[in-house]
């Protein structure tokens, strides 16, 4: 948002500087982001020509002696139609930037003869677009003195960095309302349009959209005939050119004016192009309108258009339409004040790409009190500068605003802010920003002006006390100390997503960052796509709904990486799921994809990795190995998880696993992917994946020390026992590994499978799994017997379990 000093100062009475005036805006959460303060036209001065002789080796040249008000006349050779004797203009001495042709002028020497500055014409100084001649200054125009001073240009920007949540700063005079409350002077009273009114707008509105009367809360329209559409006022020109608006015409200034000095944009139409009444409705689909920047958009039932018999006018809210813009030909003028839905003006100029200072100010929130006066007001500058007689206003679909009521403790603002305010002065800033403020004491009751639609609760209130009295009062206290060491401060979940995250980088795996919301198409692959997921606003169109899983975005991210020639990739996340708009729906999920040839031992085909399994393509053990290692960094007892084959439909239902504690407890899933799934996200390669459901994880048991207990190693060697078992094909290994550490909880401490085999020997249908069984004694040394008796208990209870028989 930018304005001028000048312009802020036709609505606020102070005597601050432009320093205090920027670093007040700053303290009450309007950040300045820049200030122009136009030193650049400082070096041009006021001159006089004495004295004009044509070019002896160029007709359209003359040689001006010009006074600068210095002393010595100075000699210029000027190329311009209107350089004559006695012309008082504006002049730039050599070494002077002249902004309008970006060039720094220095002591020149054209056909022969010595020039030593130049006289400026309006677009040389970036007043307009006039570049057939020097700038002709009244005769009386006082020589020497400086000319951006004299004609307005020395006059400073401030452009301020504006949050979304404050439409009502969206135009000069909220910013002065905003300043004149922290006490940087007094906010004039804004004059009432008077002027006079003939007959009835011939021309009338229908608001046709059914039950979506939202789109258009309200529509004011008038008629104005016999205006004079010329050049605006040089004032007018000045304030607009400094904002970055170039000048049109007057009806045209007049709405871009309205827009940044009330905040209220408007929008006229050239009557005798309009044909029969407006009518206010959605666009049907494939409808095409050309707009004011000379592009022709296609519209759909999400757009709200004005239209009449001959088409489609407008795009509500957004942009005009050609057809019927205001021109010099212009006699009469329909003035529109409307009202649009914020979200939909959003949606539609995101869907087009249009970016207008209307829609910046309309998807934030006008004023809807101000429609009416808006209208006035506009009507009032057309009569001033264009002339003409206006007629009666016609208002459809307006029914008033009703004020929003907040209860306010001010015991709040000490709670949430730690700033000591009193109930009086609460209530004086808060009248002062225009809030009605009654009740009486520590409590007051507070309703909502209509030019605030980003203020609904408390909290809301406090923070407008808390920046007018000053941010910069909240002093720094550190943090209390305990006389003893801290308790846990972070949660189960919290800690477990770190350990996950240190584990996975500890494999060779980098961290990803990807979208939270994905194409339905995806969301629906991945078990999502529920209706409370989708966005009602989204950024973009292939970002429709709240992921379900973390895959989607990992898988496309890799493939983006082998686009790219990275083909090699692992990459994780520790984010969040959903499955549905209710809080328990969100998960913590920690997911992680590896591509190509990028295993643990290493990626590319190098000779070395071949004996360590490297060079080979990633595979479902790979992923396995992955969510194993973050369900133990996060400190689960691996003896109590389970794998089952199998998982959900995304992945290769013969290389996928589902992880399991217990019957119903589901940690997670690992696997190669399903081709289908694959080809339906575009996406090639050796692939394999998990997701560990963080937080479906138990809690782990508490304990009465934090202190880690004394080391405690057993005096006596362990003994290893090889144990070979011939089971039916469809009996898992882990089966075979839980059977036999349940024989002996105390005295197995570990069972690892060293060989499958398959073959003739065993049997039709049969497999041969073999483990080694470490057995190690606590209290004494074993003898023969317990040997034989535990190895007994091993094999009856893998025979039990598995139906497994030893092999012989």
């Amino acid at each position: 948002m930018k304005f001028t000093l000048s312009w802020l100062k036709e609505h606020l009475e102070t005597d601050a500087s432009l320093e205090q005036i920027c670093e007040r805006l700053t303290a009450i959460g309007l950040e300045v982001e820049d200030v122009d303060d136009k030193a650049s036209f400082k070096p041009f001065v006021i001159a006089k020509v004495v004295s004009a002789e044509q070019h002896p080796n160029a007709d359209k040249l003359r040689v001006l002696m010009v006074d600068t008000g210095s002393g010595a006349p100075v000699q210029v050779v000027c190329g311009a139609p209107n350089a004559r004797t006695g012309l008082v203009g504006a002049f730039a001495a050599p070494g002077t930037y002249v902004p309008g042709i970006d060039v720094t002028l220095s002591v020149g020497n054209i056909r022969g003869v010595e020039s030593r500055g130049m006289m400026c014409s309006e677009k040389e100084l970036e007043m307009s677009d006039n570049h057939d001649g020097i700038i002709d200054l009244p005769a009386d125009a006082p020589v020497g003195t400086s000319f951006a001073s004299y004609v307005g240009l020395d006059d400073p920007v401030i452009e301020i960095n504006l949050t979304p949540n404050r439409p009502d700063c969206t135009s000069v005079y909220g910013i002065a309302r905003d300043l004149a409350a922290s006490g940087l002077g007094t906010l004039k009273a804004p004059k009432v349009p008077t002027f006079a009114v003939e007959g009835e707008t011939p021309v009338k509105v229908a608001l046709e959209l059914g039950e979506d009367t939202h789109l258009c809360p309200g529509f004011a329209l008038r008629l104005v005939r016999g205006v004079r559409n010329g050049p605006s006022p040089r004032w007018m020109q000045q304030r607009l050119l400094a904002i970055g608006l170039r000048p049109i015409n007057a009806l045209v200034d007049i709405t871009n004016y309205m827009t940044f000095d009330q905040g209220r944009p408007m929008h006229v139409f050239d009557a005798a192009k309009v044909r029969g009444n407006l009518i206010v409705r959605r666009a049907k689909e494939g409808e095409t309108v050309l707009a004011l920047d000379q592009r022709e958009y296609t519209l759909s039932p999400a757009n709200v258009v004005i239209a009449d018999d001959n088409g489609i006018e407008s795009i509500g809210g957004v942009m005009g339409g050609e057809h019927s813009g205001c021109d010099e030909n212009t006699t009469d003028v329909l003035i529109e004040s409307a009202l649009w839905d914020p979200m939909n003006i959003a949606r539609t100029g995101r869907m087009l790409g249009i970016i207008t200072d209307a829609r910046y100010r309309f998807e934030r929130g006008v004023d809807p009190e101000y429609m009416l006066p808006g209208l006035e007001r506009t009507t009032e500058l057309v009569l001033q500068l264009c002339g003409g007689t206006a007629a009666k206003a016609d208002v459809v679909g307006y029914r008033g605003y009703e004020p929003k009521s907040i209860d306010l403790p001010v015991s709040e603002v000490k709670r949430l802010t730690g700033l000591e305010v009193s109930s009086e002065e609460s209530r004086e800033i808060l009248t002062k920003l225009g809030f009605g403020v009654t009740g009486a004491g520590e409590r007051l009751t507070v309703t909502v002006p209509s030019w605030r639609p980003d203020v609904d609760g408390k909290a809301d209130l406090v923070e407008e006390v808390m920046r007018i009295h000053g941010v910069d009062k909240i002093h720094a206290e550190p943090l209390p100390s305990h006389g003893s060491v801290n308790g846990k401060i972070l949660t189960t979940l919290q800690i477990r997503s770190r350990q996950a995250k240190r584990a996975l980088a500890s494999r060779g795996m980098m961290e990803a960052v990807t979208w939270s919301f994905i194409p339905k198409a995806q969301a629906e692959l991945f078990g999502g796509g529920a209706p409370e997921l989708a966005l009602s606003n989204p950024i973009a169109a292939d970002m429709s709904d709240m992921r379900p899983s973390l895959l989607p975005g990992l898988l496309v991210a890799a493939q983006r990486n082998a686009d790219k020639g990275h083909g090699d990739v692992a990459i994780f996340e520790v984010s969040g799921t959903y499955e549905n708009d209710r809080p328990e729906g969100q998960r913590r999920v920690a997911g992680g994809v590896r591509r190509g040839t990028a295993s643990l031992a290493g990626a590319g085909r190098l000779w070395s990795n071949a004996a360590k399994g490297g060079g080979k393509p990633v595979d479902v053990f790979d992923a396995k190995a992955d969510a194993l290692a973050v369900i133990e960094a996060c400190g689960l007892p691996m003896a109590n998880v389970q794998i089952e084959p199998g998982g959900p439909a995304w992945y290769h239902p013969g290389r996928s696993g589902t992880i399991k504690m217990g019957p119903k407890i589901v940690l997670g899933y690992f696997g190669e992917f399903h081709p289908k799934t694959l080809a339906a996200l575009d996406v090639s390669g050796a692939l394999a994946g998990f997701e560990i459901f963080v937080d479906a994880m138990p809690e782990p048991k508490k304990k009465a020390t934090r202190t880690k207990p004394a080391l405690d190693l057993s005096p006596f060697q362990a003994v290893r026992r090889d144990f070979a078992f011939v089971v039916d094909k469809a009996v898992e290994a882990g089966a075979i590994v839980r059977a036999a550490t349940g024989a002996d909880r105390k005295l197995v401490t570990a069972v690892n499978v060293f060989d499958v085999f398959e073959g003739a020997s065993v049997g039709e249908g049969k497999k041969s799994i073999a483990i080694e069984v470490v057995i190690q004694p606590t209290d004494k040394t074993l003898t023969d017997e317990d040997f034989e008796a535990l190895t007994a208990k091993i094999v009856a209870n893998v025979a039990k379990t598995t139906g497994g028989v030893l092999r012989a």
